[in-house]
C-alpha cells in the first residue's frame, strides 16, 4: 500500500464499484439478510484479488469529470445487470408462490420474508427456499463470481455501452421470469382450477351441502398434495434455468 500510485487507486476504485454493485444485487449474497459488513469485506477481498489481473490494461481514464461520472455508473450498471438476472428468476417463483397461495385460500396467510422485509404468501415463501437450495447445490453462486472475472475480460472498465439490443435482452429476460412462473406454478393452479369447479357444481346439485365449510380445507389439502407432486417438475424446471444462467449472463456482458 505504501506504494501504490494514483493510477492504481482510480483502477481499484473502478474494480471496486463493478464487484460491490453485482455483490449487493446477486441472489442470496445480496440478500437483506446478509449483514452489510459481510457484503462490504466480500466485495473488497474479490477487488483485492482481481486487482492483480485488471490493472495489466492500459488505462486512459478522462478528464472530462461528467463524463467520468457516467462511465463510473457503466461500471454500477454493469454490476446490477448481472445480478438482475439471477433476481428475475427467483422473483418469478415467489410470484408462482403467490398465485398459487391465492387459489387456496392462503392469500391472508402471510409470513415475513426477511430477504425482502415484507409479507409474502407462505407458499410463495416455501417455494423461495427451496429453489434457494436448488440454486446453491447447482453451485448457481459460482456462477456470479465467475461472471464477475469474466466481466472484466469482456468489458473492460470505463468501457459500458448501452444500445437497443440490451434492452431488448432485458425484456426478454422479464418474458423468461414469467414463463418460470408459468411453467412452475401452472400444474397446481389448473388442479385448484377444476377443484373450485368441482365443488361449484356440488353446490349447484346438492345445495343441502355447505359448500364453504367443505371448500375451504378441500382446496388446502388439494392444494398441499399438488405442490408435493409437482415437486420433481418444479426442480427440473429450475434446474434447465440455472443450468442456462451462464450462457445468458456472457450474453449480457458482450452487449454491453
Amino acid at each position: 500500500m505504501p506504494y501504490i500510485t494514483t493510477e492504481q487507486a482510480e483502477i481499484f476504485i473502478l474494480i471496486l464499484l463493478r464487484v460491490s454493485a453485482m455483490i449487493i444485487t446477486i441472489p442470496i449474497l445480496g440478500d437483506r439478510i446478509v449483514p452489510f459488513r459481510i457484503k462490504a469485506g466480500l466485495s473488497l477481498l474479490i477487488t483485492l484479488l482481481m486487482f492483480p489481473s485488471v490493472q495489466t490494461a492500459a488505462w486512459r481514464l478522462s478528464a472530462d469529470i461528467i463524463s467520468l461520472v457516467f462511465r463510473m455508473a457503466g461500471e454500477i450498471m454493469i454490476g446490477v445487470m448481472i445480478g438482475f438476472i439471477g433476481r428475475l428468476i427467483f422473483d418469478g417463483i415467489q410470484l408462482a408462490g403467490q398465485l398459487i397461495g391465492f387459489q387456496m385460500g392462503f392469500s391472508i396467510v402471510n409470513v415475513i420474508d426477511p430477504v425482502n422485509n415484507e409479507q409474502v404468501s407462505i407458499i410463495a415463501q416455501f417455494q423461495y427456499l427451496i429453489a434457494m437450495l436448488v440454486f446453491l447445490i447447482m453451485n448457481g453462486h459460482h456462477i456470479f463470481l465467475y461472471s464477475i472475472a469474466e466481466s472484466f475480460r469482456i468489458i473492460p472498465p470505463l468501457g459500458f455501452h448501452f444500445s437497443g439490443e440490451l434492452i431488448q435482452v432485458v425484456v426478454v429476460f422479464v418474458k423468461n421470469m414469467l414463463e418460470v412462473a408459468i411453467k412452475t406454478g401452472a400444474p397446481i393452479i389448473a388442479v385448484l382450477l377444476f377443484t373450485s369447479v368441482g365443488m361449484g357444481l356440488i353446490a349447484r346439485t346438492v345445495p343441502q351441502i355447505n359448500i364453504f365449510i367443505v371448500g375451504f380445507p378441500l382446496q388446502i389439502a388439494i392444494g398441499l398434495i399438488s405442490v408435493g407432486i409437482t415437486l420433481p417438475v418444479f426442480f427440473r424446471v429450475l434446474g434447465s434455468y440455472f443450468s442456462n444462467l451462464e450462457g445468458e449472463i456472457i450474453s449480457l456482458l458482450r452487449l454491453m
